[in-house]
């Protein structure tokens, strides 16, 4: 495939997209399309292109620009640090997708180097993660925590959570650890204190206690449970069927009596009467303000609670007042409140089915009345009285009156909005982008991966339906049409992007597909191909996982014996090598015992420079957690088996 530029085309579009078609002259007329990315316009870093084949012909390009919608701008944050903000963005590259940061104007700052990048704090610092560890980094890069941590939570209050192999602690801005000790759990600070639990010397399970900003412990771990201080008290349990409010000293300000309570909100705390019985209210003095009568309550926020009705786990969920009376009737499967006055009401969208996923309509929480019956697939929260929505076509912001907003983007697909400084960020069908906010396009997750000239990966984009997306890869620069046909449609069938659902109740299972370059040198390109299969109702879906090694000179796909001299016993050298890391790597000790019988001659595999690598599928030989159990084995190990004039090993060497 060629790419022809449209640069000239795309100056002075900052108002709206070019919309572009690609036709081939077939003797008779231009009757023939040629199809491009499933997009609005196809770009390329800041390059806007369509593709054409690499066959003598005569080609036409029609374009034309679509308009965007009227447009509102939103004040700035109040400039500072928050204006001057970089955001974090995902490249896919060679060495697979890479985190860096971008500036306001989509520039890149700080090149794509972690697995995975957060957004910056207010403090000025970032998590970052490089393979399984994670530290932090200031706006210049420089690295302020190592990354030596499993986990690194937000700061509060000048602190933030981390942990490692030995538990939970604190650090502070300097990355200093703060706690002498390592906790079981940690959460954050909140009003000075940070909830914590260790293991009981005496009672044998857990107890739980409060560390100050210092770390030291001015509550001892002697409740059963707690939660987390507000507005100067928290709700602990003092022993089975007892709980208490206290303050920020320990000392008890009321204590409850009840084989249930739940953590306080607006002055109520939800409670059970008798063991396994009806919820209901009691005001933070001990008395009952809403006598137990519901299956569930869950904690009153802006003076309105989420109540159950229906028995046996059923959903009629509704919302109430502080004084128990239905703003909204008990018949929804769903209501979630989403600040600002307003609730989401769901019904499910298959009746026979409610697991699939609720309709979404936009209620006024003061009054129950529905503001906008538009169904809706997934809502947030309301920030500036504008909320993050997507129905069956598209992802944008509605307003406090339930309607679509005059705040752009609006863009195809599902997926959210949120706000990142001055900008707006965009993650829509499992990819990023970021829009200004008059909803000019600023910076998006390239679809193109270059490899050497004149190969290059181009990304493919498959939805047929709400449950089914996989993204394909398109190898690009094979100089035989008639093998980059084949090479381009073996991958594309392997990716499963063909043959989906057609959605509705005839479909049941959602997938979700991707790709990446795991690996290129010389004529060998090693993509790896993920998948996601879930049917419905099920408590987990099934990841699989495949590696494709590909000759993009003659486009072979090899396989794991092609590396091997012809009437070599890989096999078993392989299985034995397996065995004994299974049997003497501490890290492998999840493997089932006497699960492992060797590999087979087409045992999943992929190659990097330096080693070959063996996989199994969850579930073959460990637990599903485990995910694919892969062993490493380098080429110096097994080099007397490797044929180093075969064809697949002189494809990298």
């Amino acid at each position: 495939m060629l790419r022809i530029k449209l640069n000239e085309l795309g100056k002075g579009t900052d108002n709206g997209l070019i919309v572009a078609e690609v036709w081939r002259w077939d003797g008779i007329g231009w009757n023939e399309c040629i199809p491009q990315q499933e997009e609005d316009f196809i770009r390329a870093d800041e390059d806007l292109f369509v593709t054409i084949p690499a066959e003598a012909g005569l080609y036409r390009v029609d374009y034309s620009k679509k308009p965007l919608e009227a447009l509102i701008v939103l004040p700035d944050d109040g400039g500072g640090l928050r204006a001057e903000l970089l955001h974090p963005a995902p490249f896919k590259l060679t060495e697979g997708t890479l985190w860096g940061y971008i500036n306001n104007d989509g520039r890149v700052v700080i090149e794509p180097r972690y697995d995975y990048a957060e957004e910056f704090q207010e403090n000025g610092l970032a998590v970052v993660q490089r393979g399984n560890v994670s530290g932090l980094i200031d706006s210049s890069g420089r690295e302020r925590v190592k990354p030596v941590y499993s986990f690194i939570g937000p700061f509060a209050e000048g602190r933030a959570v981390v942990s490692d192999a030995k538990g939970y602690t604190f650090i502070d801005e300097k990355g200093k650890e703060v706690t002498s000790a390592r906790y079981d759990y940690l959460n954050s600070l909140h009003e000075g204190r940070a909830l914590f639990s260790k293991q009981s010397t005496t009672a044998g399970n857990s107890r739980y206690g409060f560390l100050d900003a210092q770390g030291k412990e001015v509550l001892p771990a002697v409740y059963l449970d707690a939660g987390d201080f507000s507005d100067g008290t928290a709700l602990v349990k003092i022993a089975e069927g007892e709980y208490a409010l206290i303050d920020l000293q320990g000392n008890v300000q009321h204590t409850y009596k009840y084989p249930f309570v739940g953590y306080p909100g607006d002055g109520l705390l939800a409670f059970q009467a008798t063991a396994d019985g009806k919820y209901g209210y009691l005001r933070t003095d001990g008395t009952i303000a809403i006598e137990p009568k519901y299956t569930a309550a869950l904690p009153f926020s802006e003076g309105r609670a989420v109540i159950n009705t229906a028995e046996n786990y059923g959903n009629a969920y509704g919302l109430i007042d502080k004084q128990g009376k239905l703003i909204i009737p008990a018949v929804y499967y769903e209501v979630q409140q989403l600040g600002e006055n307003r609730v989401a009401l769901g019904t499910p969208l298959y009746a026979a089915q409610p697991y699939r996923g609720s309709s979404y309509v936009i209620a006024d929480a003061l009054t129950g009345r529905i503001l906008s019956t538009h169904p809706l697939l997934g809502v947030n929260n309301y920030q500036k009285g504008l909320a993050s929505v997507y129905d069956a076509k598209e992802t944008y912001f509605i307003d406090t009156s339930g309607k679509k907003s005059a705040q752009p983007p609006v863009i195809p697909g599902s997926g959210s909005l949120s706000f990142s400084g001055n900008l707006i960020r965009a993650d829509i069908d499992l990819r990023t982008a970021y829009y200004d906010r008059k909803g000019k396009q600023v910076w998006r997750q390239n679809g193109v991966i270059p490899l050497r000239p004149p190969y290059s990966v181009l990304e493919k984009k498959f939805k047929p339906n709400q449950d089914y997306l996989v993204y394909y890869p398109v190898v690009e620069g094979i100089a035989v049409i008639e093998v980059s046909k084949a090479v381009n449609e073996k991958l594309r069938s392997l990716s499963l992007a063909d043959g989906a659902g057609t959605g509705g109740t005839d479909q049941d299972f959602s997938y979700t597909g991707d790709f990446a370059v795991s690996f290129f040198r010389k004529n060998l390109l090693v993509l790896e191909l993920t998948g996601y299969h879930f049917p419905f109702g099920a408590a987990h879906g099934m990841p699989t996982r495949i590696y494709e090694h590909i000759n993009l000179r003659t486009g072979k796909f090899y396989s794991l014996s092609d590396l091997f001299k012809p009437g070599s016993k890989y096999v078993q050298k392989l299985s034995d090598i397996v065995g004994k890391q299974i049997a003497n790597d501490p890290q492998y000790s999840y493997v089932f015992p006497d699960t492992y019988k060797g590999i087979t001659a087409n045992q999943p595999f992929y190659v990097d420079g330096e080693a070959l690598y063996l996989y199994f599928a969850p579930y073959e030989i460990a637990p599903y957690a485990a995910g694919f159990p892969t062993f490493r084995i380098p080429y110096a190990e097994i080099m007397g088996l490797i044929s180093t004039e075969g064809e697949f090993w002189q494809s990298f060497h």
